[in-house]
């Protein structure tokens, strides 16, 4: 599946070229693994040269942390263990659109390109909360948001949780 390539750049062309599909079944699983010990299911892996080199799912009730929701915690690993060039190599790719927080959270990361299944728009009628903004406003002008992907996967993890 083909993204948009914005101005013909090798890295559009390269990440263009990744398995979304692969990528995006992993952040599946990563949520089911979440909501199988008790968390909300959300997954997310960061895929550089088309390899994950991390992955997370969200632990906020087992971590008794609010901020434990994965695209937050690969931002901030990412930030710690990964260079600028690297980050900006790298691609998110997440179960669902981050929230606000994540997203603030992903503007220091500065990842090439952020892809998700399940939109802000979409989470509130399972979740009964909708985030005020959405993710690609807040990444604006610093990282390239895609989704939904592989939509209908996506909302069946949200379907077999029990909001």
């Amino acid at each position: 599946m083909p993204f948009p390539v914005d101005d013909g750049d090798v890295t559009d062309a390269a990440f263009d070229a990744f398995d979304h599909e692969s990528h995006m079944q992993r952040t599946f699983e990563l949520a089911r693994e979440a909501a199988d010990r008790g968390d909300e299911p959300f997954g997310s892996v960061l895929v550089r040269d088309d390899e994950v080199v991390m992955a997370d799912s969200n632990r906020i009730v087992t971590e008794d942390d609010i901020r434990r929701h994965p695209e937050l915690h690969l931002a901030y690993r990412a930030c710690r263990e990964l260079d600028p060039a690297d980050r900006a190599e790298t691609v998110m790719y997440t179960s669902t659109e981050p929230c606000p927080m994540c997203a603030g959270g992903m503007v220091r990361a500065g990842f090439g390109r952020v892809v998700y299944s399940v939109g802000g728009d979409e989470i509130g009628a399972f979740t009964g909360d909708s985030p005020s903004v959405r993710s690609a406003d807040v990444l604006d002008g610093v990282t390239d948001v895609v989704g939904p992907v592989l939509n209908d996967e996506g909302r069946r993890v949200h379907e077999e949780f029990d909001w």
